[in-house]
């Protein structure tokens, strides 16, 4: 028999409640975007407010999913500073929250401390827990008397904070799903800064049913590693800041499903308003400026249309070799294909901002005119050729790389080297290298 309890269902004669939870994390609300360039008013402001109305999409998203708590695993805000406009905005949402029935639970990481930075927030909504710095809090989550989570979690108290905080949770005694809300740097996160490090076996040993984590902007998801193995996610950031790689592609939040008492499924939602991309432009079928335009043109339309309503900020990275090269490579072509592709690209909502071309296309080579050069690229066309054409001389060089090469990449080498075809790719592809190198490839 089932019977509705608030956001849940539970069943009767299961041995655990059914019903979700939503994972946010690293929200940096009201923050300042870094590295886009010449924004016209539009794109500005649009900016300006996308993290805030990100965060409201995850409160709206929280209440749709009629869920039973939420939680937040660090850096709310950008800086200590902590300005007006973003406190009084996450106060908003956490009491909206709050008079739906929906606890929330919040952490402070390395970008918003609680001891190092000012704040405007005296008193939250009853319903709302913003965990110390000093030790480990617990909070029950109960629903008609039934207790169907304990969220546990702790804040930085200093930015510096490079203390393993993992290994200060442990399971309590108790019914209910397990959950730990943590800002920590998980190994094998070469790219952030070492704040709270831990390691998969330090979460482990806690036996929480669920690791709800922030710092990694990147979206990443630990689960099913071994049999009881806990659930273990970063969301990523709920709304990008730059054209950087781990800022790129949707920003969101987690759905968490418990069901009959156990974690099920960590189902991730875009909520961002607007998306960084990047994508790539071949141009070897490219005759002129006008294809190129209209090519990347048509590629920018896609991506907004894949965005499903958000704009986008896109950069472009030019490939491939072709006649187009010698136009790209004059100065300043780059940026001028830029200007006219904001040109003819839409600032009507939702938009397409070309914030910059990368230029990484290469001249097409004609080796029958470099054969007959009788210069030092001609020569080295003339030795690559011949080697390729030489068992023995194939054989020694193979025999010269794996001997050169560092230990770390012998065993690779040799691999490649055992291959005739692999190997002559690696031949052809350094001749190639090389002849760009040396063979005058200019505009």
């Amino acid at each position: 028999m089932r019977q509705p309890i608030g956001s849940l269902t539970v069943m009767a004669d299961s041995p655990g409640a059914s019903f979700c939870f939503v994972h946010a994390a690293d929200l940096h609300l009201d923050t300042p975007f870094r590295d886009v360039h010449d924004l016209p008013p539009l794109v500005a402001d649009a900016l300006r407010e996308a993290s805030l109305q990100a965060f409201d999409s995850i409160v709206e998203l929280a209440l749709e999913r009629r869920a039973a708590f939420f939680v937040v695993a660090g850096d709310i805000y950008d800086g200590p500073e902590r300005g007006l406009r973003a406190q009084v905005h996450f106060h908003r949402g956490l009491a909206l929250l709050a008079s739906e029935g929906i606890p929330s639970f919040v952490v402070h990481g390395n970008h918003d401390p609680v001891t190092t930075g000012w704040s405007a927030i005296s008193s939250w909504p009853e319903g709302v827990t913003v965990f110390g710095a000093d030790s480990v809090g617990l909070v029950p989550v109960e629903r008609d008397g039934m207790v169907v989570a304990t969220v546990q979690g702790i804040s930085y108290a200093t930015r510096e904070t490079t203390e393993n905080l993992a290994l200060r949770f442990r399971r309590p005694d108790g019914p209910g799903v397990h959950v730990g809300v943590l800002h920590c740097n998980l190994e094998g996160a070469t790219n952030h800064d070492a704040y709270s490090p831990c390691s998969l076996d330090d979460l482990r040993r806690a036996r929480l049913d669920y690791w709800a984590l922030g710092h990694i902007h990147t979206r990443r998801t630990v689960a099913g590693t071994g049999p009881g193995d806990p659930w273990i996610v970063y969301p990523g950031n709920s709304q990008a800041r730059s054209p950087k790689p781990s800022e790129q592609s949707a920003k969101g939040a987690v759905v968490v499903h418990v069901r009959d008492g156990v974690v099920d499924d960590a189902e991730f939602v875009a909520c961002d308003r607007v998306r960084f991309e990047e994508i790539e432009c071949p141009i070897e079928d490219l005759a002129d400026p006008p294809a190129l335009v209209e090519r990347l043109a048509d590629l920018g339309t896609d991506r907004v249309t894949a965005a499903e309503g958000r704009s986008v900020i896109l950069r472009a990275r030019l490939t491939g070799r072709g006649e187009l090269h010698a136009v790209l490579a004059r100065p300043g072509a780059p940026g001028e294909t830029v200007r006219e592709l904001r040109e003819v690209s839409s600032l009507r909502w939702p938009f397409c901002w070309w914030d910059e071309l990368r230029d990484e296309t290469r001249g097409v080579i004609d080796r029958e005119t470099l054969r007959g050069r009788g210069d030092f690229a001609a020569d080295l066309l003339a030795l690559a050729e011949g080697t390729q054409l030489d068992p023995a001389a194939r054989a020694e060089l193979a025999a010269g790389l794996v001997s050169e090469a560092p230990h770390a990449f012998s065993a690779v080498l040799d691999g490649i080297v055992g291959d005739d075809e692999r190997f002559a790719r690696l031949v052809e592809e350094a001749t190639t290298v090389a002849l760009d190198s040396v063979a005058g490839d200019e505009p």
